[in-house]
């Protein structure tokens, strides 16, 4: 919101401090008044409307700005009156992602999707040694999360379960993404 400041609120010696402007609307604000400023003492109380308040702020906002204009008043001509901005309407909005761009164009994006049942660490003469049937211990027990990654991220854990005679993963916990 933008305010310009009118000649005789510019010219007004009875400006209020920022403090005693905040002392009046925290006084505005609570049923019992608070005590007004040194300052705002030898003045009348003014009434305790909020929009009486608001007025005075704005008052002191167009005084503080009058002063940083070099005398000038209200806007440069070459720019024409303020006008208030108008919001766009949130529910005509398209469905998607960003600006304007719909979440299908991402549809065909290709990701790795990776899914850790554990780690382990094998010497080269045990890799040389390995043969059908093997078996290789990891760092997990039976029954633990495993890891669900997406493009090299942890972005999940889950459990592991057979259906149908295939292997399966459950998603049990989303993880917050890392910043």
């Amino acid at each position: 919101m933008v305010f310009w400041a009118d000649s005789d609120v510019a010219g007004s010696d009875d400006l209020l401090s920022p403090e005693e402007i905040e002392a009046l609307m925290s006084a505005a604000r609570s049923s019992t008044p608070s005590s007004p400023p040194a300052s705002a003492a030898k003045r009348p109380a003014p009434a305790s409307s909020p929009d009486r308040l608001l007025q005075e702020a704005e008052n002191q906002l167009a005084a503080a700005l009058a002063t940083d204009l070099g005398g000038r008043k209200g806007p440069p001509a070459e720019l024409g009156n303020p006008a208030p901005y108008q919001f766009d309407d949130l529910l005509d909005a398209p469905a998607g992602v960003g600006a304007g761009y719909p979440l299908s164009a991402l549809e065909d994006v290709e990701l790795d999707l990776r899914i850790e049942l554990g780690r382990t660490e094998l010497l080269i003469e045990e890799v040389l040694q390995l043969r059908e049937g093997t078996v290789v211990p990891l760092d997990k027990l039976a029954g633990d999360p495993v890891d669900i990654f997406v493009n090299g991220r942890l972005i999940a854990r889950g459990e592991v379960l057979v259906l149908n005679d295939n292997f399966c993963v459950r998603v049990a916990e989303i993880l917050a993404p890392e910043m």
